[in-house]
């Protein structure tokens, strides 16, 4: 009985890989479509952050301060909304590229740990109207922090790869900072 068993599912299992295949869910690295594109290759952005907190006009708004942030060290909780320009230069004056629009939360109840979850919407140039995803975690006292690319639109469908902020600037009386990135992407 055993034997019928196996050869009943071992039978039942090719029929059904051949089936994935003939339907083409299920493809060979050398039956992968192109879906189009070109050959796929590697970039690398570098630009400032600005993260504005203080003053009239400010690009980081808190949307979500819990009970405990007067008395928690981390704000553990808290959540802001983004539009953050990005500049070519660490100046607010330089060259916009295009804004960082998104969120970041403090996800960590003893360290300093943001998640972010952004779109560099860039604004000039080739990639005017493209965006990159970033999502990850940016652990903002660690000197250089690396964040996942999970996607991008425009230019960048399919896009993956890293970011790697570091602190430019930070005033602590404000909460305003600047920060340097350097993105690597591979997309098509």
């Amino acid at each position: 009985m055993a034997k019928v068993i196996s050869l009943l599912l071992l039978f039942t299992s090719t029929v059904s890989f051949s089936f994935f295949l003939a339907e083409g869910k299920l493809t060979s690295p050398k039956q992968r479509p192109v879906f189009g594109y070109r050959k796929e290759k590697l970039s690398h952005f570098h630009f400032y952050f600005h993260d504005i907190i203080s003053g009239r006009n400010p690009t980081a708004v808190m949307v979500v301060r819990p009970p405990s942030f007067n008395t928690s060290a981390t704000g553990f909780g808290s959540v802001a909304m983004i539009d953050d320009p990005l500049t070519e230069g660490p100046e607010i004056t330089s060259k916009q590229v295009g804004r960082a629009q998104g969120l970041y939360a403090s996800a960590s109840q003893n360290d300093i740990g943001y998640l972010m979850n952004m779109n560099f919407v860039f604004k000039t140039g080739k990639y005017n109207g493209s965006t990159l995803s970033i999502m990850g975690r940016n652990g903002v006292l660690s000197e250089v922090r690396e964040m996942p690319v999970v996607g991008g639109s425009g230019l960048f469908r399919w896009a993956r790869g890293y970011a790697q902020a570091r602190t430019h600037w930070f005033d602590i009386k404000s909460g305003d900072a600047v920060v340097e990135y350097n993105v690597y992407v591979r997309h098509y």
